[in-house]
């Protein structure tokens, strides 16, 4: 297990890390979100030796250090590049060549991650001549060419087609199933949804939430919203509905109404035997879904206010 624990970072007087605490399981897809200028890539540059906390440690299975040496990592950043005139292999045999393969190895290793992006057959092409999927995809086995303890992908899919995005995912997946640890940020919060095993949410320069996928679908099923929909007797069950104590926002049009509920199923249920109690006709009565985006924008406080219309 790899922890991060009280990391701070400025720049100037500007506090970017405040003690930030995170802990990242051996073969999870660990994901980090947060709004611009969270901190997301600062960390990342601090656990890539990039960049040097100013406090705090990065604990690995025990052992304290002040950041991850490069053997240990492969290192995606936001903005990369890709070199000239360089073919894929000649691309990839750089890579390798920093990591001290050669020879059969590296060329049996270059092969093993061509093959595992479906790109055997663009070995002789130029890197700059592909498509910016196939390049993120290159750039992303080059990461792996080291056999690395964790993978740190700083928005991997960020500009890609929905298309490449699907192909992206489907090789995180490949990567997990594999054991591949990852730690991986995006602003395409459905796509972390369905990607990674636990989530991270930074905010005001610190993580404020952390947990499995499922405590987070626990959490956003809890601040879901309810629904409810009758046949008839609108005022009396919009009278019940202001009055029921739990009540903490209602919005309504016509027949149908949403609440925002404290207690979560089990008052949920008393208000439903409350309103067939009354006589109303309730036709429909559920939760509506939560999100990732939903929960992101409550807990940075960028969702906007509760009202009655």
């Amino acid at each position: 297990m790899i922890e991060l624990k009280n990391l701070c970072k400025s720049y100037g007087n500007h506090q970017v890390l405040r003690s930030l605490n995170m802990k990242i399981e051996d073969g999870a897809v660990h994901g980090l979100v947060g709004p611009n200028g969270a901190g997301k890539t600062t960390t990342f540059r601090i656990l890539a030796g990039l960049m040097r906390a100013d406090s705090g440690e990065v604990i690995v299975d025990g052992e304290s250090m002040t950041y991850l040496p490069g053997s240990m990592i492969g290192y995606m950043p936001d903005f990369f590049g890709v070199y000239d005139r360089l073919r894929v292999h000649e691309y990839m045999t750089f890579y390798g060549s920093l990591y001290g393969l050669h020879g059969d190895v590296l060329e049996q290793k270059i092969d093993a991650l061509l093959h595992l992006i479906g790109m055997e057959g663009h070995r002789e092409d130029y890197v700059d001549s592909l498509s910016r999927g196939m390049q993120q995809k290159i750039c992303l086995v080059r990461c792996l060419i080291h056999d690395p303890r964790l993978l740190i992908l700083d928005e991997p899919a960020s500009g890609l087609d929905p298309g490449a995005r699907y192909e992206f995912k489907k090789l995180i997946g490949t990567l997990h199933e594999q054991g591949c640890t990852i730690l991986i940020s995006s602003h395409i919060l459905s796509d972390l949804a369905e990607m990674c095993t636990d989530i991270s949410i930074l905010n005001d320069s610190h993580v404020v939430l952390s947990g499995s996928i499922e405590e987070i679908e626990y959490r956003m099923r809890s601040s879901s919203r309810l629904v409810i929909r009758v046949n008839s007797d609108r005022e009396r069950a919009l009278l019940i509905l202001r009055n029921w104590e739990q009540t903490e926002s209602l919005t309504y049009s016509g027949n149908e109404f949403h609440l925002d509920l404290r207690g979560g199923r089990e008052n949920a249920a008393l208000l439903l035997k409350q309103l067939v109690a009354e006589g109303i006709a309730v036709y429909d009565y559920h939760f509506d879904s939560g999100s990732l985006e939903s929960l992101f924008m409550e807990i940075t406080g960028q969702k906007g206010g509760k009202n009655e219309s």
